[in-house]
């Protein structure tokens, strides 16, 4: 099923939480739908975040490769910010316990990447 990735998919707050929200309806197993079922939504995600969430990103354009091979790892960053992020609200605190999966997924996604993100007087992005 092909998502219309709409204005109204971005409106988490950031990015990360956009991507947790791809999940719809998750804690109900009757109702809920996972926009991410198809690997090829991945990339039209990533394309559409590009273009709403270009201030947060500087300007810079999510790249997602093949979509089969990305998906375990998108996954497993979106599961492990949405177990963070939902505990936080939820009890008003970060879990440490939850912050090794966290980084760990994160770690993940940078595997292999050149990527440089900063820029003069904001080397930190």
């Amino acid at each position: 099923m092909t998502v219309s990735w709409t204005p109204h998919r971005f409106t988490g707050g950031i990015l990360a939480l956009d991507t947790a929200n791809t999940v719809v309806l998750r804690n109900d197993p009757q109702k809920s739908f996972d926009r991410f079922d198809d690997p090829a939504e991945i990339a039209r995600f990533a394309e559409a975040a590009s273009g709403f969430r270009a201030a947060e990103l500087g300007g810079r354009r999510l790249w997602a490769p093949e979509p089969g091979g990305i998906k375990p790892t998108v996954i497993s960053i979106r599961e492990a910010t949405d177990r963070l992020f939902r505990h936080a609200v939820s009890n008003g605190a970060v879990a440490t316990s939850h912050l090794p999966d966290f980084l760990t997924a994160c770690a993940s996604g940078l595997s292999g990447s050149a990527t440089e993100i900063g820029s003069p007087g904001q080397p930190f992005g």
